[in-house]
């Protein structure tokens, strides 16, 4: 692999050499190249494809803010996406326009607070299904727990009560394999789809299986519209810019992709914190804390979330050392300078998170956990793109005000409840994936707070 910053080269690897750990943990060889560099614009030599990373925040600004018109998401690394996510919300030109003017009013943070009580609700209910691991000392997959317990609160959002629960625990393990089967076409965008790789067979499968959902629903919504106030009424009951209904197609992709952005990447986030807990016991104590001084003994409601200020600097600092979406593609449609690099049209463009958020000339001790730097008044002196989870200008993810809802109302209810430790040793390694997730499977032993020792009874 060769690296070029700006004009003069930063070293060079032997292609066969770094290929098998970019494969193995691409997520933080883009990391450590970025930091090589700098924050200089890097060029990636992977044989036929030699894209560029961009991880300085004034570049990252420039691309999806100052010059977004001009790189837009295309190309080769949005193929193996585009098969699953089509060309609603997460694509360009109309559909996303339209799209995006439909969802934005139903994700806003006053529109998200009014969904907080039944949300709660909802999660509490799926938590105290838990009660029996912890009874009998059986250890929980933190990953399947997650997936399952948003899975369950995001689709009330999405679809109310128009879906059922047997396809609604379909679409959960159908999306997730999508996401994971499609890691080698992710790594190797530049492989012909006329030859057949690792994945594709069970990508395609699962593909079908989230079709087999919710093309009837959106059928069934449209045939017996009731004004609901879920994501699927909406897009049902909207209008194009000519007048018209949006079809099916476009409404499929949205549902799909919201659901993604919702339920998918919230889970794979939250993963990450429970080794990240057991490695900091004095974080973990103060968030216990705090939840057992504004929760108790529960159940969590809307009121509490207010209060649970630690909890979501939390959250905000497991979202910049654990950014699900860790990679955004885009091309550059015409010929423009970045950084001091000339970008030719047609060339790909690499936005990382992951490695941005670990820039050292934008963050102290970047590889460490430390929710204190997301204390109220730090934030006001970063670099507003040194922190993007949820990307930045007009394509930024319309998910963020459910993601700290879902996320706070979870963490709550899941620490009120019990004192989870870690069955599975670390370290814990990133899956190569389209979103950030663990390797090896995180595994929980439940101990209920009320045998713990001086907790809340």
């Amino acid at each position: 692999m060769s690296i070029d910053v700006g004009a003069g080269r930063v070293r060079s690897v032997p292609l066969h050499r770094a290929l098998p750990r970019f494969a193995r943990e691409p997520a933080n060889v883009l990391a450590d190249l970025a930091r090589q560099a700098g924050g200089g614009v890097v060029r990636l030599g992977l044989g036929p494809f030699r894209p560029y990373l961009v991880t300085h925040p004034d570049h990252v600004r420039q691309v999806l803010r100052a010059d977004w018109v001009n790189y837009r998401r295309e190309g080769m690394f949005w193929r193996p996406l585009r098969r699953l996510l089509g060309d609603g919300v997460l694509g360009e030109g109309t559909s996303w326009e339209t799209s995006r003017k439909v969802l934005q009013p139903l994700f806003t943070a006053r529109y998200v607070a009014t969904l907080a009580e039944e949300m709660a609700r909802t999660i509490t209910a799926r938590i105290e299904e838990l009660d029996g691991h912890a009874r009998t000392g059986r250890p929980v997959d933190a990953a399947e727990e997650m997936q399952n317990i948003i899975n369950r609160a995001v689709i009330q959002v999405l679809f109310g009560d128009k879906i059922t629960h047997e396809d609604g625990e379909r679409l959960g393990p159908a999306y997730d394999t999508a996401a994971t089967s499609a890691n080698f076409r992710l790594l190797m965008p530049f492989v012909p789809y006329s030859v057949r790789v690792p994945g594709d067979r069970a990508f395609m499968n699962a593909v079908k299986t989230v079709d087999d959902v919710v093309f009837p629903l959106i059928r069934r919504t449209r045939a017996d519209p009731d004004g609901g106030s879920d994501v699927v009424s909406a897009l049902c009951l909207a209008r194009g810019e000519d007048g018209a209904e949006i079809g099916d197609r476009q409404i499929r992709d949205d549902l799909v992709s919201v659901y993604g952005a919702a339920a998918e990447s919230t889970a794979s986030t939250l993963t990450w914190l429970w080794p990240l807990l057991d490695a900091h016991p004095e974080v973990a104590a103060r968030l216990h804390d705090e939840i057992g001084r504004v929760v108790g003994a529960g159940p969590v409601t809307a009121a509490h979330l207010p209060e649970l200020r630690y909890t979501r600097m939390v959250l905000q600092e497991l979202m910049r050392l654990y950014p699900a979406g860790w990679i955004s593609p885009r091309m550059a449609m015409e010929s423009a300078e970045l950084g001091g690099v000339r970008i030719e049209a047609g060339s790909q463009v690499l936005i990382s998170p992951y490695a941005t958020h670990r820039l050292e000339a934008f963050w102290e001790r970047p590889s460490e956990f430390d929710p204190g730097r997301f204390a109220p008044g730090d934030q006001e002196r970063r670099h507003k793109y040194s922190y993007f989870p949820f990307g930045g200008g007009p394509h930024q993810c319309l998910g963020q005000h459910l993601f700290y809802l879902v996320a706070s109302l979870l963490v709550a209810t899941f620490l009120s409840r019990f004192r989870p430790t870690l069955r599975t040793p670390g370290p814990f390694t990133q899956a190569p994936a389209a979103s950030l997730r663990p390797r090896q499977k995180v595994e929980l032993d439940l101990l209920p707070v009320e045998r713990v020792s001086g907790e809340v009874r």
